[in-house]
């Protein structure tokens, strides 16, 4: 009996015991890697080197500074927003990710296709013409208010779902948006850039469009209105286009230490003779103006759920792609679920202090790289010349003409225009890739960047599918004089010994690719097995009746007619793979264990040691050539040459298709090679 009312533990004791757990828990070296995990500026700054790197960070953050001025101003227009907030996109998500950041060259803010992206949720929410979505809020506001607060929750849900990917350890996602995915969908953005643009450039009153075929729509109105066009916009926007087209390419041919800041350079002219000349009043050029701060809203959040998620890995994805690129540069390693809890609160922070979504911009960043930027401290630097912008000199900005704006927007296109280069790369290199390309980029266009967008992931997927589904398999054969082996195919020095075949499947096999591999391992071997048994059953039987009825006698002889044997044997197989087959009780009496060998070398010494006729130079010269007419026809008499009765070998003959009788005479011995 036991007394339950005996106190066996107290309290004190499982305090203590649970004390000491936690201190074994948390000791010292746990806390300092859970610290740099979580903080990778300690790393890096405890090597910086700062008589080496400090200079070239300065340089760089200074250059960087200037171009994220400009590209957030620019890229706000991309959003449906008032320049201005552009300036916080590319100041709050920049400190923010200096802390949490593992990539040492990323320049972080508005990214283009981001910035589109979020502007169609913005129009479609809030819409040029009709009434807004049923907000509260928005009750009060004018039309650029209620868009702010848009782009400003979407951007906050945007970080939620990033940082949720990371602390849940889901970085692995973005592997199914390939660099052709990515290609051909930031080239279709490229061009719904260029088109939304296109208003700006030539003074245009257009309004904008959400959902599929929005891009014909936009330039429909803009061809409908091109007559009413404003001079003024249109000579600035050819000129600022010319000139940095111009630079731009000079600065690229003589690989300056610090190039010419020539968008800065033309943004300050443009900005002196708007308001020296009044282009607001004399020529009604549409300005940059003032703005005035909101925040985010949480109904909004509701309408924009889905487009948040597209918009998260988007950006994730981008900003993974060009951090791998400056990380391999440079030597050294990034953490990708680190890299989405470091854009995850910056989105985060941002979105609560009236930024849209974040990125990196491939321009920006190659500025940062190339002018001498080591470190973050670049980006650190580079956001504070924002931040001197917005609370110091940003008034200046004001006459600046959004032509203008739009003119620098569809210059920095040039490198994603370009990727249509990529098509004829494709088509000499990877066919299947030239489709995922083709299909992302042309359904990214024409139903819009999310529809696009699900389409090409689709196209991949099933492009994965084929690929394991329809693998390329092949025949093996020794590269003479070593022990490898490779497709017969693609050498010439290669020897296949007679009466085995190698087969190679480089897929793992499963239930949707299994039907696929006995096909093509019938078609390796050259006969298929139940056929063969099929035909031997149908001759035994004559053969048993003419055995019945007297006409032939039983001999020893006959039992080398019902026995083929095919010695089947599989290679480096996973240990893994292996016990599963044990689990699902795979291996039998004619199935063994001992089919299975570590390397191909292994099992071509034991068939040679098992079947020293395979060796034979002279059976490899009986197979060099195929077998004419006459020569087929000699053989059906001499099929069965070791049986005595010569009326059996000729029933046999008929009963029995020419391509069995070969391999009959072969004695084939088939050696598969597995690869799971």
């Amino acid at each position: 009996m036991v007394d339950i009312t005996k106190i066996k533990y107290h309290q004190h004791r499982i305090i203590e015991c649970q004390r000491k757990q936690l201190l074994r828990f948390c000791d010292g070296k746990r806390v300092k890697n859970a610290l740099l995990s979580l903080l990778p500026i300690i790393a890096w700054m405890k090597i910086y080197r700062l008589k080496e790197w400090l200079l070239g960070d300065v340089v760089s953050g200074v250059s960087t500074g200037l171009v994220a001025v400009l590209q957030g101003l620019a890229f706000a227009l991309l959003a449906s927003l008032p320049p201005g907030y552009g300036l916080y996109s590319a100041f709050f998500p920049a400190v923010v990710y200096f802390f949490l950041g593992t990539s040492r060259h990323l320049s972080v803010g508005p990214f283009p296709v981001l910035s589109l992206m979020v502007g169609a949720v913005v129009t479609r929410i809030v819409p040029d013409v009709g009434p807004p979505a049923n907000i509260t809020e928005f009750e009060g506001l004018t039309i650029n208010q209620q868009r702010v607060i848009v782009a400003s929750s979407i951007t906050f849900l945007m970080g939620i779902f990033q940082l949720a990917m990371g602390l849940l350890q889901v970085g692995f996602i973005v592997i199914y948006l390939s660099d052709t995915l990515i290609s051909g969908f930031t080239t279709a953005a490229a061009v719904h850039i260029l088109v939304s643009q296109l208003k700006f450039v030539f003074g245009l009153k257009v309004p904008s469009f959400s959902g599929p075929l929005n891009i014909f729509y936009t330039l429909e109105q803009i061809f409908l209105q091109i007559t009413k066009a404003n001079v003024a916009d249109v000579v600035t926007s050819i000129i600022i286009i010319v000139a940095v087209i111009a630079v731009k390419e000079i600065n690229e041919r003589f690989k300056l230490r610090v190039p010419i800041p020539i968008e800065v350079i033309m943004t300050i002219i443009a900005c002196g003779v708007s308001y020296g000349f009044n282009f607001e009043e004399i020529f009604k050029v549409d300005v940059i103006g003032n703005i005035s701060p909101l925040a985010p809203n949480v109904e909004v959040m509701k309408e924009g759920a889905v487009d948040a998620i597209t918009i998260a890995i988007v950006g994730f994805a981008v900003a993974f792609s060009v951090a791998k690129v400056y990380s391999v540069k440079h030597d050294y390693i990034i953490d990708g679920n680190q890299e989405l809890i470091a854009f995850g609160a910056s989105n985060i922070f941002g979105g609560a202090f009236r930024s849209f979504a974040a990125s990196t911009a491939l321009s920006r960043t190659a500025v940062q790289e190339s002018t001498g930027g080591k470190t973050q401290i670049a980006s650190l630097i580079s956001a504070l010349i924002v931040l001197i912008t917005i609370v110091g000199i940003g008034f200046l900005l004001e006459p600046l003409p959004k032509s203008v704006l739009g003119a620098l927007v569809i210059v920095n296109l040039k490198g994603m225009l370009m990727q249509f280069r990529e098509i004829c790369y494709l088509w000499t290199r990877d066919k299947t890739d030239l489709v995922i390309w083709v299909l992302t980029c042309v359904a990214a266009i024409i139903l819009g960047l999310d529809l696009g967008l699900a389409v090409g992931v689709g196209v991949e997927l099933i492009t994965v599918v084929f690929r394991a589904q329809f693998p390329r398999c092949c025949i093996l054969a020794n590269i003479i004089g070593t022990d490898i082996y490779r497709d017969r195919k693609d050498y010439l020095c290669i020897h296949e010994p007679d009466k085995v075949k190698i087969f190679r499947i480089p897929s793992p096999i499963f239930f949707a690719n299994i039907e696929f591999f006995r096909d093509k391992l019938i078609q390796a071997v050259g006969f298929s097995p139940l056929r063969v048994l099929r035909k031997r059953n149908k001759a035994l039987r004559k053969i048993k009746k003419m055995i019945k009825n007297g006409e032939l006698q039983m001999s020893s002889t006959l039992k080398e007619f019902i026995r083929v044997d095919v010695e089947v044997y599989i290679v480096s197989c996973d240990v893994y793979i292996r016990e599963k087959m044990h689990d699902c009780m795979f291996f039998d009496d004619e199935i063994k264990t001992s089919m299975f060998f570590p390397t191909l070398h292994d099992v071509m010494l034991h068939i040679l040691t098992k079947h020293p006729d395979c060796s034979q130079d002279s059976q490899w010269a009986k197979v060099e050539h195929s077998p004419t007419l006459s020569e087929d026809t000699a053989a059906r008499h001499i099929a069965f040459p070791h049986f005595v009765n010569k009326q059996f070998a000729e029933i046999a003959s008929q009963m029995l298709d020419r391509e069995y009788m070969n391999h009959v005479l072969k004695d084939l011995v088939s050696l598969v090679q597995l690869q799971f």
